[in-house]
């Protein structure tokens, strides 16, 4: 399981710095790690995360920024998120990230406050050698977001023996697909469907190699790595 799933708190920032309460216009929860969410789109990007290996911990409502508008008065800010990758890995770029989550129509007639907030935060990133992300609907809505939802449930599923059996034929194989693999495995249907979530458990833990950002399926292309 992904070192995000456990309850870990950041030494970064000490969110999250506000409640997030029953709201009658959003859609309001809590995920397994026990992280709240304001939106259905936050939820999204949180399951993304908690699928993601590189990821350590994840922090909602992290902090809050005090900045200066144009006309000279003084706002705050409290970003979506903080991003943390793990430090035991190699990541491309491990800097963490804050990040805003938001659906591209709530920029609608708000361009000027809200550039101004993202001019806020992009600096308070940068001073604290951090990036900044705006994460918006089609950034997190993709196949690769359904591959995650249908792949998180078979993360745990795990028998040594099976899960052996199939990587060994895979490695024989190098390349195939799902329903191809469990067809040489065995032609008992039975004992098939006995072997699809093991498979599924493979795939979701990354130990094959399968193209995600396409719509998985029996017939997706699945190879050794």
């Amino acid at each position: 399981m992904n070192a995000i799933n456990r309850i870990k708190t950041s030494e970064l920032v000490d969110g999250p710095v506000r409640k997030i309460g029953v709201q009658s216009r959003s859609i309001t929860g809590t995920m397994p790690n026990g992280n709240r969410y304001e939106s259905s789109l936050e939820r999204d990007l949180m399951i993304l995360l908690n699928f993601d290996p590189l990821v350590d911990i994840y922090t909602p409502q992290p902090l809050t920024i005090k900045y200066q508008s144009d006309d000279g008065e003084w706002h705050q800010y409290t970003p979506d998120g903080l991003i943390e990758y793990r430090k035991d890995i190699f990541v491309h770029d491990p800097r963490p990230v804050l990040v805003e989550v938001k659906y591209r129509n709530d920029f609608t007639g708000q361009f000027k406050p809200w550039l101004e907030r993202y001019r806020a935060a992009k600096k308070y990133a940068k001073d604290r050698d951090w990036l900044f992300a705006i994460y918006t609907e089609d950034r997190i809505r993709t196949p690769f977001l359904e591959n995650v939802k249908f792949l998180t449930p078979y993360l745990d599923r795990y028998e040594p023996d099976m899960v052996i059996w199939l990587s060994d034929k895979l490695k024989e194989l190098q390349v195939t697909t799902p329903a191809e693999l469990i067809t040489v495995l065995c032609k008992d249907k039975w004992n098939q469907a006995k072997l699809i979530p093991l498979l599924w458990g493979i795939v979701a833990r990354r130990e094959i190699g399968c193209d995600l950002s396409e719509p998985l399926t029996m017939s997706t292309k699945i190879w050794t790595l």
